[in-house]
C-alpha cells in the first residue's frame, strides 16, 4: 500500500506543496548566488594557476628504450600532478607535453601548475634528464664592491 492511497493523503500534499512554495521561491535566489560565487572562485583559481606555470626539459639519452612498465609508471608519475596542485581544477592543473623541433634536434617539455613543480622536474625514466627552464632573469646577482687599497 502507497502513502498516496491513503484516505486523506492528497490533502496533505498539497498542504505541504502550498506550505513549502515560499522556502523554496526564497532559496532559488540563494542557490544561485552560491553557485555564480562557486564559478567564480573556479575561474580566479584556473586563470592564476595558468599564469604560474613551471616548463622543464625532458632529455633522453641515446640508448633510450622504455619498457612498458617505465611508461606505465611515468604515466601515473604525471597523473599526480592534478593531486599535488592543491585544489586548482582541473583545467588550471593539466600537464602539457610540448614537442618542438630546433636546429633538426627535437626537443620535449613538460609544462604544468607552480605548485607541482617538484612533482614535474621528478625523473620518470632511468636514462632520462629532466632541467628545470623557469625564467630567473629577474634574479641578480649579488655583487659586493671592491674596497681601494687607501679606504678602510
Amino acid at each position: 500500500m502507497k502513502a498516496a492511497d491513503l484516505p486523506g493523503a492528497q490533502v496533505f500534499f498539497d498542504a505541504v506543496d502550498w506550505a513549502a512554495a515560499p522556502y523554496l521561491a526564497a532559496l532559488s535566489p540563494v542557490a544561485l548566488a552560491i553557485w555564480i560565487c562557486v564559478a567564480v572562485r573556479r575561474a580566479r583559481l584556473v586563470r592564476a594557476a595558468l599564469a604560474d606555470r613551471v616548463t622543464v626539459e625532458v632529455v633522453p639519452t641515446s640508448t633510450f628504450d622504455p619498457n612498458e612498465g617505465e611508461v606505465g609508471r611515468w604515466a601515473r608519475q604525471l597523473g599526480r600532478v592534478h593531486q599535488s596542485a592543491g585544489g586548482i581544477p582541473a583545467r588550471g592543473s593539466a600537464v602539457r607535453l610540448r614537442y618542438s623541433a630546433e636546429d633538426g634536434k627535437m626537443r620535449c617539455f613538460l609544462e604544468g601548475p607552480a605548485t607541482a613543480a617538484a612533482v614535474l622536474a621528478m625523473p620518470g625514466f632511468a636514462e632520462v634528464e629532466v632541467r628545470a627552464h623557469r625564467a630567473q632573469k629577474d634574479i641578480q646577482p649579488v655583487r659586493f664592491p671592491t674596497q681601494r687599497e687607501g679606504a678602510k
